[in-house]
C-alpha cells in the first residue's frame, strides 16, 4: 500500500481533502475579478488625482488598514470573546448585534473625525463645514447605543421565551 503525500498537513475530519475543480475555477474567477477591480481603481486614481496628492492618498490608505488592524478589529474581537465569556445566557445574534453596532460605528467615526480635525483647519468661509460634528457624533453613538440595548434585549427576551407548539393538524 502506497500513500501519496503533498507534502501538507491532511485537512481535518469532515473536510474534503481537496477542492473540486468547480471550486477552483470558482477562486480563480474571483481572484480574477479582483485583480481587474484593483486595475481598475488604479487607473482611476491616477487619471483623476494629481500626482502630487498621490502620496496623501496613499497614506490615507495606510492609515486606514492600520486603524482597522490595529485598533478596530482587536475592539470588535475583544467585545465578542467579553460576551461569550458571559456564558450561553447570552445567543449569537446579540453577540452580533453588538458586534455589528460597533462597526458601523467605527465606520461613521472613520468618516465623521476627519471633519472634525478639518473644522480646525478650515477658512473662514462658514458654509464650507457648517455643522457640529462633534456634538452629531455623540449624538449618533449614543443612538447607535441605545438602539443594540434595545435590539440585544429583544433578542435576548425572544430567546429566552418558551416556543408555542401548535396541535398538529393532520387529525391523528
Amino acid at each position: 500500500m502506497t500513500t501519496i503525500t503533498t507534502g501538507l498537513n491532511p485537512p481535518p475530519a469532515g473536510i474534503a481533502p481537496s477542492t473540486s475543480r468547480r471550486m477552483r475555477s470558482i477562486r480563480l474567477a474571483l481572484v480574477g475579478v479582483g485583480v481587474l477591480l484593483l486595475a481598475w481603481g488604479a487607473f482611476v486614481l491616477f487619471d483623476s488625482v494629481r500626482l502630487t496628492r498621490i502620496p496623501g492618498v496613499a497614506l490615507w490608505i495606510v492609515a486606514a488598514i492600520v486603524l482597522h488592524d490595529a485598533i478596530l478589529a482587536p475592539i470588535v474581537f475583544a467585545f465578542g470573546i467579553a460576551l461569550r465569556r458571559v456564558g450561553r445566557r447570552v445567543t449569537g445574534t446579540v453577540i452580533a448585534i453588538v458586534q455589528g453596532a460597533i462597526v458601523v460605528g467605527s465606520i461613521v467615526s472613520l468618516i465623521a473625525v476627519p471633519t472634525m480635525v478639518a473644522k480646525n483647519f478650515a477658512p473662514a468661509n462658514a458654509t464650507v463645514l457648517p455643522l457640529n460634528y462633534g456634538l452629531n457624533l455623540a449624538i449618533f453613538w449614543l443612538v447607535l447605543a441605545l438602539t443594540t440595548v434595545g435590539l440585544s434585549v429583544w433578542a435576548f427576551l425572544r430567546w429566552q421565551s418558551p416556543v408555542t407548539t401548535f396541535p398538529d393538524d393532520s387529525g391523528r
